[in-house]
């Protein structure tokens, strides 16, 4: 049940669908989430609007994924390897693809109506 943040540049604009898509399969393939399991925003920014790394482009990409705690380093391998794959396809470069994860205990997420996560029955395993 990852929630998903995309931040890039203006060179995404009338491609953000294909964008969601690459995301969303990265996550599928890599997390094992249940194909229904959508949650991504994608924020496109003009050049005045933000600071790139130096040596970077337009195309310079920001992943950022809040998730349970509890994949392992091989699941977040695949997802960053998966995530570069599937955004490489679309033109960005893969030396400008960032990912963060930002682990959250299951506790610390309330869901279905303000349940913690820790008690109900996500209908999918974290410890992928």
């Amino acid at each position: 049940m990852p929630s998903t943040r995309v931040t890039t540049g203006s060179w995404a604009r009338g491609r953000e669908s294909e964008i969601l898509e690459a995301v969303q399969k990265a996550l599928l393939s890599s997390l094992k989430i249940p194909e229904h399991d959508r949650d991504i925003v994608l924020d496109i920014h003009e050049a005045a609007s933000r600071i790139v790394p130096t040596g970077r482009s337009d195309r310079s990409t920001r992943v950022e994924i809040t998730l349970f705690t509890g994949r392992s380093l091989g699941a977040k391998k695949a997802l960053y390897q998966a995530l570069v794959a599937n955004l490489s396809a679309l033109g960005v470069p893969a030396n400008e693809i960032k990912t963060i994860l930002i682990e959250v205990p299951t506790e610390n997420w309330g869901l279905r109506g303000g349940f913690p996560a820790s008690e109900i029955d996500l209908g999918f395993k974290v410890d992928v």
